[in-house]
């Protein structure tokens, strides 16, 4: 007689061909579960607005988008954007998000890479007109997804951080940098813009959000040892989760048995009293030597 393959269809014989895609699926989600063991010693992944630096004992943490008590939005405009008129040329700009026109929307032409002449300004980040033979002409110069963000000073954290965003269009590349010098008191909207080569723009502005929170570290935190004891006890908790579920589920092994390798688990805490008590008994021998070097006298 052919035995059947071991499979989540046939095994064991006495399963219907219903029961066991739901307890496949079951071991399915709980290997994924398994996996998040090790996710708290993975780095987190911070967004275009979020930086975290560490200069000596300290850690600096930006988060420009978090809101606060005076600005909900925190540095991003609650109008949808900013705006920067000098001379001829105007600039809108979004930080940390796209642009959003309630009102005053741009009037200009060669929109198609920023929402086009219905919707122009509502597909990127920032974007500037300038007059060419008394027209308007747009040029996209930031997308969300090209906005990076970095310290203005990388020997004095304090001072702020600045964003650049880029744009690729079909003659040239433009950007804009936005520095955003921290300011706890007030809040100074942009009113400048320097323009350098044929398409790179910068402006600055003051901002609360700017400020980034510090904490102190003063080697208080687990270190490198206490890291790998972590990564450790993940690797060994997902070893016996992923092994367990294997062999319940798919080897229909059912009890302690299912646990893999349960005789050498059983086996650790006689193990270590073995390893404590022999430890114990070197060293009272060796205690032992050096009190017999000492005879008692006799009178």
């Amino acid at each position: 007689m052919l035995s059947a393959p071991l499979g989540c269809s046939r095994w064991p014989p006495q399963r219907t061909a219903f029961e066991m895609p739901a307890r496949c699926h079951i071991a399915f989600w709980a290997l994924v579960a398994s996996l998040l063991c090790v996710e708290p010693v993975l780095p987190l992944a911070r967004g275009a607005c979020e930086l975290c630096v560490r200069r000596r004992n300290a850690i600096y943490n930006y988060s420009l988008a978090s809101p606060t008590f005076s600005h909900p939005h925190g540095v991003l405009s609650e109008d949808g954007f900013y705006k920067v008129a000098v001379n001829e040329t105007l600039l809108w700009f979004q930080l940390c998000d796209q642009m959003i026109f309630n009102h005053d929307p741009p009037r200009c032409f060669s929109c198609q890479d920023c929402g086009g002449p219905s919707h122009c300004g509502m597909k990127c980040s920032a974007l500037v007109a300038n007059d060419i033979g008394g027209y308007q002409v747009c040029t996209t110069i930031g997308g969300l997804p090209n906005q990076h963000i970095s310290l203005i000073d990388e020997n004095d954290p304090e001072r702020g951080v600045i964003i650049r965003m880029s744009a690729s269009g079909l003659e040239k590349k433009c950007s804009l940098s936005v520095s955003v010098f921290c300011d706890s008191v007030k809040t100074q909207v942009p009113n400048s813009l320097n323009i350098s080569g044929s398409c790179d723009y910068a402006t600055v502005f003051r901002h609360p959000s700017g400020c980034a929170k510090v904490s102190s570290v003063n080697g208080k935190g687990l270190g490198w040892f206490g890291t790998l004891i972590i990564i450790i006890l993940c690797l060994v908790g997902g070893y016996v989760l992923v092994g367990t579920i294997y062999r319940f589920f798919f080897l229909g092994i059912h009890g302690a048995e299912a646990i893999p390798n349960v005789e050498f688990w059983l086996s650790l805490p006689q193990r270590a009293r073995s390893m404590l008590g022999s430890l114990i008994r070197r060293f009272r021998g060796h205690a032992g030597d050096g009190r017999g070097s000492y005879s008692p006298m006799n009178y």
